[in-house]
C-alpha cells in the first residue's frame, strides 16, 4: 500500500495505533493532544487528513472510534500502483503580478478528491449556486450524511420529491434552502431530507 503522509501525520497515526493496541480503544482528542504536546484542534485536523488519505476510519458520532487502516511501520507493497499526484510548481497572481518562483510540491489527488464508500459525485445542472463558484456542468464531491451544519451546501430532497443543491439554514425552527444566485429566491420546504454535504468541486476547462 502506497500512502503519502507527513512526519506529523505519521506521529499521530503511530500514537493512535499504539494506544489502541495497549488499551483496546482509541484515545480522546485531549489525551492525544497532551501526549503529543499539541492542541486538540491540531489532532482533529491531522485525523481529518488521515481519514481523507485512507489511513484511518472515523465515526464522528462516537467517541474513541478511530480505526487504523494503515500501519506506517509495515513494509509497503511494491506491486500496487502509487496514489496519483500532480506537482504544484509555485503560486500565480490572480490580482496584482508577483515574482514567478518555482517551488515544487507534490500533492496526492486523494487529498483533493476524497474517496471511500461515504463519498460520491453529482453533476451540477443550472446556475443557482454560481456565486459560490459552482456552475452548470461542474462535478461536486459529496460526503454521504443525513445531517448538516448551518451554512453547509447540501444535497436535499425537498418535500419528498425534488432534489436540489443549496445552502442550508435553520432559524427558529424554520428551514431555509438558500441559492447562491442573487436573482433567485430561497426555498422554505415543509419537509426536508438531507442526502449529503458538498466537500469539493471539480471543473474542466476543455
Amino acid at each position: 500500500m502506497q500512502m503519502m503522509l507527513t512526519e506529523k501525520q505519521i506521529r499521530v497515526l503511530r500514537f493512535f495505533r499504539d494506544y489502541r493496541n495497549e488499551h483496546g480503544i482509541s484515545p480522546t482528542l485531549e489525551e492525544a493532544a497532551q501526549a503529543l504536546g499539541v492542541s486538540k484542534i491540531t489532532i482533529y485536523e491531522h485525523l481529518n487528513h488521515l481519514a481523507t488519505k485512507g489511513a484511518i476510519q472515523r465515526n464522528k458520532a462516537k467517541a474513541r472510534s478511530v480505526a487504523i487502516l494503515f500501519d506506517p511501520d509495515q513494509p509497503q507493497s511494491v506491486n500496487e500502483e502509487p496514489v496519483p499526484s500532480l506537482p504544484i510548481l509555485g503560486t500565480i497572481a490572480a490580482g496584482q503580478p508577483i515574482e514567478a518562483i518555482e517551488d515544487r510540491e507534490d500533492v496526492s489527488l486523494t487529498e483533493l478528491i476524497p474517496s471511500g464508500d461515504d463519498f460520491y459525485m453529482l453533476r451540477v445542472q443550472g446556475h443557482s449556486m454560481i456565486e459560490d463558484h459552482i456552475d452548470d456542468g461542474d462535478l461536486v464531491v459529496i460526503h454521504r450524511q443525513t445531517t448538516a451544519n448551518n451554512g453547509d451546501i447540501v444535497v436535499a430532497i425537498v418535500d419528498g420529491e425534488e432534489a436540489t443543491l443549496k445552502r442550508l439554514y435553520v432559524d427558529k425552527g424554520r428551514i431555509r434552502l438558500q441559492p447562491a444566485n442573487s436573482t433567485l429566491k430561497p426555498i422554505f420546504p415543509t419537509h426536508l431530507e438531507i442526502r449529503g454535504v458538498v466537500r469539493g468541486v471539480i471543473r474542466r476547462f476543455c
